[in-house]
């Protein structure tokens, strides 16, 4: 056959077209198609295109990338038991990556500890610098499949909490911090009890942790008010978001405000929540917390703030797989519609974070997918794209 009698061949498209989904959107969901190619979203339609490269979403449910502005997940692959410290901080961190990933999450702020380093967290000292380094690391060299971002969790009964600080400024990947105050009697440990419990469940006697109570309570009350001028002037010019954490009281909220913090992470209680929306704070809440119908510490659970519309975004806290299913709980109780519920792990923390770039179906914004089907009232996570490419 002579080449001029055989059919032309037809181009490689240059976009992706994902049809027949329930698309996401800001303020609904309907069926239609999203087109994206060079890493943005080109074109949202509802409808179904016909064309035959198009990928059939067999009416699965397409939604922007997860964000989640904390999670503790990053440690638990470096130490994955008690004492067993992972040898290859390489490999952990990519473990970690893959986890965020499955879990449909495309932007992820890895919380890692500056202080806090008790006997039960003693190995955290040892990995402060390898986990920071590791983050670096994978961005540099473009390991990850998920953009990763460093949280920085500054705890303030710490006495060596500037040094540890001085060690991740500067670092790109650095661009939320938190101030945190684990002083036992004070905000998540209010009640003393519950961290006796806490610390009974890591096998310490009841002398053992009378005497660790004592001590964290005598060293957090002389430290955290110094740390907490020094982090204020740390931290006030950096651009750097800077988050309250664990918000019991008014009080709190105003010495949040006062130091120039925009986001009440974890408010423990209703009067706290409310007091930070009337300041102008935005609430981060924990999606396990909403899973599990309330908190492992005491504190007012999510799904209350959530319904009385005191609850800004959730954070998957120490169960990546929490965010999304947490989302969907809270579209069956308190009954949010799914745009608004979905916006919580998505459009909303990306607004808090400044990313002004992802966490909604538009076209110009990033191309971070997650599309996923329920099976019951649990999410299965089918596809995950960042930047168009995919990734799970």
């Amino acid at each position: 056959m002579n080449m001029r009698d055989a059919a032309p061949m037809e181009a490689a498209p240059t976009e992706t077209i994902l049809t027949n989904a329930r698309l996401v959107l800001a303020d609904r969901v309907v069926a239609g198609t999203l087109v994206h190619g060079g890493g943005v979203i080109r074109a949202v339609d509802e409808g179904r295109s016909q064309l035959r490269h198009a990928v059939d979403c067999e009416g699965a449910y397409l939604a922007p990338g997860l964000i989640d502005l904390h999670t503790d997940a990053l440690e638990g692959h470096f130490v994955p038991r008690p004492k067993v410290i992972w040898p290859d901080a390489r490999a952990a961190a990519l473990a970690h990556d893959a986890q965020m990933a499955a879990s449909g999450i495309t932007t992820v702020f890895d919380a890692i500890c500056a202080g806090g380093f008790d006997q039960a967290k003693a190995d955290r000292r040892a990995l402060y610098t390898v986990m920071l380094d590791a983050v670096d690391e994978g961005r540099a060299r473009s390991m990850f499949r998920v953009d990763h971002r460093i949280h920085l969790r500054c705890e303030l009964t710490d006495p060596n909490l500037p040094v540890l600080v001085d060690a991740a400024l500067g670092r790109p990947a650095l661009a939320l911090a938190s101030l945190m105050d684990h002083t036992p009697g004070a905000r998540q440990w209010r009640n003393v009890d519950h961290l006796k419990v806490y610390l009974s469940g890591i096998g310490k006697t009841e002398a053992e942790i009378d005497r660790e109570v004592n001590e964290r309570a005598e060293r957090g009350r002389a430290a955290v008010p110094v740390n907490f001028a020094r982090m204020v002037a740390l931290f006030g010019s950096s651009g750097i978001v800077l988050a309250s954490h664990d918000d019991t009281t008014p009080g709190h909220v105003a010495e949040a405000l006062a130091a120039g913090c925009t986001i009440s992470e974890f408010p423990t209680t209703l009067e706290a929540a409310r007091a930070a929306r009337e300041a102008g704070l935005a609430t981060i809440g924990g999606a396990p917390n909403v899973v599990r119908g309330g908190s492992h510490s005491g504190g007012v659970a999510m799904r209350d703030l959530a319904g009385a519309g005191l609850l800004d975004a959730l954070a998957s806290d120490y169960v990546p797989a929490s965010l999304l299913q947490a989302a969907l709980k809270l579209a069956r109780e308190p009954g949010l519609a799914l745009p608004a519920a979905l916006g919580l792990v998505t459009a909303r923390p990306a607004a808090l974070a400044g990313l002004d770039d992802r966490g909604r179906l538009e076209p110009g914004l990033r191309a971070d997918l997650v599309r996923f089907a329920l099976a019951g009232d649990t999410p299965v996570v089918r596809e995950v794209s960042v930047a168009g490419g995919r990734v799970f």
